[in-house]
């Protein structure tokens, strides 16, 4: 699963990289948790926008918002026939624009956290869904980041990744057909992708500042 990333790349970059019609004013998130407010970049009558959407999916069905924390995930490989999901997956794909994540490694009765990136540190996309909800008080638009096979650099630490799309795939997810973004829902296969242990300071949701990039000796934290 994907439960924690990050987002530090600055605006301008971004904005060049996924080509979208706003210029915002985005501060660096090294902690990004669900629940809380992401950018997300939607297709909108063929014009690319980035908006801020909660990160945990709340159907256009449900009765309330309750169940969106339980939704931040949905599994590529059954997003297309689960309720929750399949509409959304059907007409709603976004790029959710990252730099960055995080799992767990279990170590016997401990885990300990990893951050996953590109070996250049640039940004990327998350292959993502999203869906308006309109309750008594008001309407929620909220996003689901799915989730495939875990690549073989990683699958050591977590059986899982998200779905990782870099700028040639772009396109594709946003426009393309059901199938289309079926195929894409691959592991990563690129040679690129590093991973390190990092502090467990980033299961805090209220921790989120540059400390949590740094890689830590595993060894060296277990004396304290």
């Amino acid at each position: 699963m994907c439960g924690r990333y990050s987002l530090t790349t600055p605006p301008d970059a971004m904005r060049e990289l996924f080509d979208f019609a706003e210029i915002p004013n985005l501060a660096p998130r090294y902690n990004l948790a669900p629940t809380q407010g992401a950018p997300v970049v939607l297709n909108i009558d063929g014009q690319r926008h980035l908006k801020i959407l909660r990160w945990g999916l709340v159907p256009a069905w449900a009765r309330d918002t309750s169940g969106a924390a339980r939704l931040i995930n949905a599994r590529s490989e059954t997003v297309a026939e689960k309720p929750s999901f399949r509409a959304a997956f059907s007409a709603r794909p976004c790029l959710v624009p990252a730099d960055g994540f995080y799992e767990w490694q279990k170590r016997g009765q401990e885990k300990q956290a990893y951050r996953i990136e590109l070996q250049d540190r640039r940004a990327f996309a998350f292959a993502g869904i999203w869906e308006k909800w309109q309750g008594p008080d008001g309407h929620v638009e909220s996003f689901s980041i799915l989730t495939t096979q875990a690549a073989p650099v990683i699958a050591a630490i977590h059986h899982r990744m998200p779905v990782m799309l870099q700028a040639s795939d772009f396109e594709k997810w946003l426009t393309g057909s059901i199938a289309d973004r079926q195929e894409i829902c691959q592991p990563f296969d690129g040679d690129n992708l590093i991973s390190f242990p990092v502090s467990d300071k980033v299961g805090g949701v209220n921790n989120d500042d540059a400390d949590l990039l740094k890689p830590v000796e595993i060894a060296q934290r277990a004396l304290f």
